[in-house]
């Protein structure tokens, strides 16, 4: 069972997450020595577990102890930030204020008139790139 907390506390999963996991992925079944004929604990019997550790206080404990085995093993586990840079392509303003003001308005520019090619650039063909970093701390 208390496999079961290490992995609900590496993938941040709620008990009942927990129980759809483990019945749906071979390699948390793997994990835990469970065959598929085994019985799996429901997400009740997870919390009723963890709570148990809680009210004795001896979870803290036990995941301090499972670092230090891990430690000796020369595996350091540790909260880390995912960093996720994503590129998302915005298109590149050219028109001027008046002229977006004239086209709202159902009207063509004068500048268009004068610059036919404007008129016949899709909108969104230019484009720019603009990177969006999302930062999540776990």
């Amino acid at each position: 069972m208390f496999k079961i907390l290490v992995l609900k506390s590496m993938y941040n999963l709620s008990d009942d997450k927990m129980e759809e996991q483990i019945r749906n992925r071979l390699s948390f079944q793997h994990f835990l020595g469970l065959t598929r004929a085994d019985k799996i604990p429901d997400a009740r019997m997870i919390w009723l577990f963890g709570e148990e550790l809680c009210c004795a206080n001896v979870e803290r404990k036990l995941f301090e102890r499972f670092h230090e085995a891990l430690a000796g093993k020369g595996i350091i586990a540790k909260a880390s930030s995912i960093v996720d840079g994503t590129f998302v392509e915005v298109p590149k303003q050219r028109n001027r204020r008046e002229e977006n003001a004239q086209i709202k308005r159902g009207g063509i520019p004068e500048s268009f008139t004068k610059n036919p090619t404007k008129t016949l650039t899709p909108v969104g063909r230019k484009k720019t790139m603009r990177v969006i970093l999302v930062i999540r701390i776990t």
